[in-house]
């Protein structure tokens, strides 16, 4: 008995097709290596300009840093040639809230009141509550100006008073033209105080 091998067939691919897939797949590489590389870009730019961002950002905070450490020192140079320069501020706050008090007041006392007297009466009930009103205001800021002065002037050192000029009102300082009136507000002071006191008590 003769042993003999019979030879496998192989399958062989066209050349062809070899070809073909081989192009196909270097296409794509080259597709994605495009990609990546474009990718790769973008990134690139977005980093500088991320980096460029934040340059300028620690220049801000330094000038501005250096901004707020020149100002507290002109501040506290400003204290120290001021000594009394944070009573002022507080006594120009306060003078501020009078004047924003006294306008509220004379709003409220210059406001026309709406009411229905008798005919008959209407004029002379008119004439004679018209007086009394403008009276009442006039007195009222007078007592409110003078309130003023004595808070600004007398309390803390003639703030307001340049020679014998007032910076607040332009005109001469009342206390020259006229001192005996911050001894009548004094003493109308002492006076309210005093019945205070002496007003009983009602259980």
């Amino acid at each position: 008995m003769n042993d003999t091998t019979l030879p496998t067939p192989s399958i062989q691919r066209p050349d062809g097709t070899q070809a073909d897939e081989h192009a196909v797949l270097l296409r794509h590489l080259a597709a994605a290596q495009l990609r990546c590389s474009e990718t790769m870009r973008r990134q690139a730019a977005e980093i500088a300009q991320l980096r460029a961002q934040a340059m300028q950002m620690r220049a801000a905070i330094i000038a501005r840093d250096s901004a707020l450490a020149w100002a507290c020192e002109d501040r506290a140079a400003l204290e120290a040639a001021i000594p009394d320069l944070a009573p002022r501020v507080t006594l120009a706050r306060k003078v501020r809230d009078l004047s924003r008090r006294l306008q509220e007041l004379m709003r409220d006392t210059l406001r026309p009141t709406i009411s229905t007297p008798a005919p008959a009466a209407r004029p002379q009930a008119a004439a004679g509550a018209a007086t009394p009103d403008i009276s009442a205001l006039e007195a009222s800021i007078v007592a409110a100006d003078l309130v003023i002065c004595q808070t600004g002037c007398l309390s803390h050192g003639a703030y307001w008073r340049v020679q014998d000029h007032c910076k607040r009102t332009g005109k001469t300082c009342v206390m020259v033209e006229q001192p005996a009136d911050f001894r009548v507000v004094r003493i109308h002071r002492d006076m309210r105080t005093a019945v205070d006191g002496m007003a009983p008590t009602l259980d």
